[in-house]
């Protein structure tokens, strides 16, 4: 075991950190100016929950280069504990190109042939830091390719045997896939571990055959008998969760949008945060108004990520969220 290594964290992310490139304004040319961001959705949802104040460490990969100690220091200084970032000497860190339409929604044109995150081994991952951990979170990017699928699923299966809550977020990007029933069939193996899920109204759609919330969330729900609670994000509209029987939704915040990317990932932090602060994370029964709350904080944080650009720059402090959603999520505190 590290001796470095601060253990007892409230949650570790698995998968993929990188460059995202946002839209920054023109050149005096008139071509598109790129902004360096750092991005990956399990960093992502680390960062929002670092900024709430909570203990958290990422192990993954990047490439032995500049993009790669770039991300490193990003971790450090977002209060991420990063010895599980392993510098890959395989392949250089992965780059998205964020492509922002009107509204400020994203799209992503992805530069991994392959890139350092798919280099990661199971062998590389320290159980240690996972064995006192609360929650173990991670999504399908890291499960396209080998090495990474492996280290993926095996530290899942792990943290499951370990009594951890597993947060998994599918977080479908077609083209990383070789085909379509690859990407349903991985994202299947990803469920079973998983007690904690988030998904948007297209991989519900994507994953179920159906876009009625209650239909396709009952159905996945009955499929995988270790989700406790399914989540669905509806962008303007706010959120849909199911635990049990129990249902809720709650509206989105009216909020000036910038940039979405990360916006979804502050949403999960804010799910995570309200497991750890203020119920039992082994807590299966839930009543409406619980789960109205806890989505509520959630859709703060979600809205206030997407006034910014870039994602981990994004991520709001917990007395922003507060501010915008009310006293009535103040007990998550």
């Amino acid at each position: 075991m590290d001796a470095n290594i601060t253990y007892g964290l409230d949650v570790v992310a698995l998968g993929e950190l990188l460059i995202d490139f946002t839209p920054n304004g023109v050149s005096e040319h008139g071509q598109l100016l790129f902004e360096r961001n750092p991005g990956g959705a399990p960093a992502n949802v680390l960062a929002a929950l670092a900024k709430l104040g909570c203990s958290t460490a990422f192990i993954g990969a990047v490439g032995d280069d500049a993009f790669g100690y770039y991300l490193s220091d990003v971790l450090a200084l977002s209060g991420i504990q990063t010895e599980g970032l392993l510098f890959s000497p395989e392949a250089g860190t992965t780059l998205a190109f964020v492509h922002l339409d009107d509204s400020g929604d994203r799209s992503f044109s992805f530069y991994r042939q392959p890139g350092a995150d798919q280099m990661l081994r199971a062998e590389d991952v320290n159980r240690g830091q996972i064995d006192t951990a609360k929650i173990f979170h991670y999504g399908s990017i890291s499960m396209t390719h080998e090495p990474s699928r492996t280290a993926t699923l095996s530290t899942a299966a792990y943290a499951r045997s370990k009594g951890l809550l597993i947060s998994f977020d599918p977080n479908l990007r077609l083209s990383l896939w070789d085909n379509e029933a690859l990407a349903k069939e991985r994202i299947f193996e990803g469920l079973q571990y998983a007690d904690v899920v988030k998904l948007s109204e297209e991989e519900l759609l994507f994953l179920t055959g159906t876009s009625e919330l209650e239909k396709g969330t009952k159905q996945l729900s009955e499929q995988f008998p270790t989700l406790s609670m399914l989540l669905v994000t509806l962008g303007a509209n706010g959120s849909y969760c199911r635990a049990g029987e129990v249902t809720a939704a709650h509206a989105g915040y009216s909020v000036e949008i910038k940039d979405t990317t990360g916006a979804g990932d502050a949403f999960l932090a804010g799910i995570l945060y309200g497991l750890l602060t203020r119920l039992a994370a082994s807590q299966r029964e839930w009543t409406q108004e619980q789960l109205g709350t806890i989505l509520a904080f959630a859709n703060a944080m979600g809205a206030l990520a997407a006034t910014g650009k870039g994602a981990i720059p994004s991520m709001p402090s917990r007395e922003a969220v507060t501010a915008l959603a009310g006293a009535s999520v103040i007990s998550l505190a």
